[in-house]
């Protein structure tokens, strides 16, 4: 039941990873939770925003792998805002004080949709360099909950729960789909009902991204062909939204591929990152790009400028 919680690469990164806790608002009950490893010399480091459900832990395969290849990540969680300007403008506060300009975003479900709306809040002063939307969305009407978005803030915790796991897989999954979705229940008990009910908030309060203002972003759309809480339609606009993004798709892995398809997931993110190798928006060190790499990079980036 516990195979995640109890595995040897979960214990290493609880042993050898912090978790920082930083305070940027007024409000001193705000506080963001993190994990920041690898080189502190990289300016424009990967950032994971997690789905309503998860906490900082959950991408702690990515944080590992990519690291050890020389990245440097962030994983996040937030604090309780009920509004999604409130919300940006508490993350780039959180960017200031890391001393960080511009940065990739990962972010799951929610995070996702969170990231989009900060790169599109922040557009005429672009604090994001790229995008990488893994079972993401761009409108939250397709949860159909609308009209009780401004009530969560009155449910209790376990009926706050009970609206979440209604959109974890039911019926037979491989084993370690399993074991992601027993850790993501764990994540889950660990959330207060505020934390939740304001999740859930900005998950089902009205909006949707403006994409005219972040069409100029290098994106990539990650999403899976097995069950998951988005529907065909939703997947559908996504690719409508972004028509140049890069398009990374798993065969399984259901809503929490990063935790039960890692490997695949951290090779996506490689992919994806490697545009940037050799430019100062890398999330790499350069010592850990051969050579050869560089000079394909920068040959492409000539190219690109000589086309433009």
């Amino acid at each position: 039941m516990e195979e995640i919680r109890i595995s040897p690469d979960y214990n290493w990164f609880r042993s050898t990873v912090p978790l920082k806790k930083i305070i940027v608002d007024d409000d001193d009950s705000k506080v963001w939770s993190l994990y920041d490893a690898g080189p502190k010399s990289i300016r424009c480091p990967i950032i994971f925003l997690p789905p309503v459900s998860g906490t900082a832990e959950v991408f702690f395969q990515q944080v590992l792998a990519l690291t050890g290849w020389g990245y440097r990540v962030i994983s996040l969680q937030y604090p309780v805002y009920w509004d999604l300007l409130e919300f940006c403008d508490g993350f780039r506060k959180l960017l200031d004080h890391l001393h960080l300009d511009k940065v990739h975003l990962f972010g799951a479900s929610l995070g996702g949709f969170l990231a989009q709306k900060f790169a599109e809040h922040t557009h005429k002063s672009p604090r994001v360099h790229s995008l990488i939307l893994c079972n993401s969305f761009s409108d939250t009407t397709i949860f159909n909950q609308t009209l009780t978005a401004n009530s969560f803030w009155l449910m209790p915790a376990f009926m706050l729960k009970k609206i979440v796991l209604g959109n974890f897989a039911k019926g037979p999954v491989d084993p370690k789909m399993a074991d992601a979705i027993d850790f993501m229940v764990d994540r889950l008990e660990s959330l207060n009902q505020g934390e939740l009910a304001s999740r859930l908030t900005l998950n089902c309060q009205n909006s949707y991204v403006e994409p005219h203002k972040i069409k100029d972003l290098a994106v990539t759309i990650m999403d899976v062909f097995d069950q998951s809480a988005l529907s065909h339609e939703a997947k559908e606009e996504m690719y409508k939204l972004y028509p140049n993004a890069r398009r990374a798709h798993l065969k399984t892995g259901g809503n929490f591929p990063y935790l039960c398809r890692s490997a695949e997931v951290n090779l996506y993110i490689q992919i994806h990152l490697r545009q940037f190798h050799g430019t100062r928006y890398a999330a790499i060190n350069s010592d850990m790009v051969s050579a050869e790499e560089l000079e394909v990079q920068k040959s492409h980036l000539v190219n690109s400028a000589n086309d433009q």
